[in-house]
């Protein structure tokens, strides 16, 4: 509610300040010599705010949403992991696309705009031509003669990913410089994401695959391929792995490079272990790396290998990251809490666990069923 008060000054020059108060909302105070002028920004100002249009600050009409994006890419992105690093592309989109609008500008209508046209716009990648061709798109463009270039449907999950990335560059605008009062995002509704059923290996393809794996020529694929198994680690956590990163006394490997950038320690059991071993008896001595490829400074590259194996395993629709989807599908099927398997994983919540929560319903059968055993037991023997 706008609430307009008469002063005057010692001249007897009368001016008008301007209170408008919106529940939930920072207060906004503006002072004019005229009391319609004075009339004319409360209601213009009430209605912005109403209508999530105003994040009035000086600094907001002195910076375009550019501004924003490049301070963000070159202040607060090196402080991100690797794996993060792709942020920076979905940034650049938004600048591309809004990013002439001053900061005050920038209202959760055009957002949503945007926000749409993101969700029609089709996404290119790579495909082994292998994989291509066993499930057939449309619009197919050879790029070499192991690879094609496909068109598929946004998701709604990576739609959301530009928009949490862009979220965050407005939080920090807010919190530490001071650019706006409140972000256009708060308003904003992210898209509903299906939850996709958790592909994991069957045990015979397990079997199959890990033979597969042993067959390869290249002499990394399979403990790789072992490690992802056994501890879910991501493909980028693992090839990045030093021999400082392994202890193996303790038996277990210490993840550095993380998708959310925190220090992670993952127990190294039986076979995975027995393999670690084996290679740090005959490691390279022009590298630290555990997996190195002919230049020693990078990991191997172990594409063509890995989709090789995945047909002759005749293992069909099935991704690296499936590794991790496995190994925490057994986690759950042999007792592991999602609690549990969230410390394995690396994940802050739940949430991102609780599709293997139907796996583990055998096993809390199993210790409800203990517990009424304990208290219950002499009850009904009686």
């Amino acid at each position: 509610m706008a609430n307009i008060q008469e002063r005057k000054s010692k001249d007897g020059k009368a001016s008008y300040k301007v209170v408008v108060r919106l529940k939930g909302f920072p207060t906004q105070t503006a002072t004019f010599e005229r009391k319609t002028d004075a009339k004319k920004w409360a209601q213009q100002t009430e209605a912005a705010i109403r209508e999530g249009r105003h994040f009035k600050t000086t600094e907001a009409k002195k910076h375009t949403l550019s501004d924003l994006i490049d301070r963000y890419i070159r202040d607060v992105m090196p402080k991100k992991s690797a794996i993060m690093k792709k942020q920076e592309f979905q940034l650049k989109w938004w600048k591309e696309q809004i990013g002439v609008y001053l900061l005050a500008d920038v209202t959760p209508a055009l957002i949503a705009e945007y926000r749409d046209k993101l969700m029609l716009t089709p996404v290119e990648s790579l495909k082994d031509k292998a994989e291509y061709k066993k499930r057939p798109r449309k619009q197919e463009v050879t790029t070499s003669a192991e690879r094609v270039k496909i068109q598929k449907p946004r998701s709604s999950a990576s739609v959301n990913r530009y928009l949490a990335v862009l979220s965050h560059a407005f939080t920090i605008a807010i919190k530490e410089w001071g650019w706006l009062e409140d972000t256009p995002m708060r308003k904003l509704s992210k898209l509903r994401e299906l939850n996709s059923v958790v592909r994991f290996l069957s045990d015979e393809e397990r079997e199959r695959l890990l033979i597969a794996c042993k067959e390869s020529k290249n002499p990394y694929l399979y403990t790789v391929v072992v490690i992802g198994i056994s501890t879910g680690a991501r493909k980028m956590e693992i090839m990045g792995l030093t021999w400082k990163d392994v202890d193996l006394k303790m038996e277990v490997i210490r993840l550095t490079k993380t998708k959310n950038g925190e220090f992670r320690a993952v127990p190294l059991q039986k076979h995975a272990l027995d393999l670690v071993k084996a290679m740090s008896k005959v490691r390279r001595i022009d590298t630290d790396l555990l997996f190195p490829g002919e230049n020693p400074k990078t990991p191997v590259e172990l594409r063509k290998p890995w989709v090789d194996a995945l047909e002759r395993a005749k293992v069909a629709n099935f991704r690296f990251h499936d590794l991790r989807h496995s190994a925490a599908s057994y986690l759950a099927m042999n007792g592991a809490t999602l609690a549990e398997i969230a410390e394995v994983l690396g994940h802050k919540t739940l949430q991102m666990v609780k599709r293997y929560a139907h796996l583990s319903e055998q096993h809390t059968s199993r210790v409800v069923a203990s517990m009424n055993e304990k208290i219950f037991g002499d009850v009904e023997n009686g």
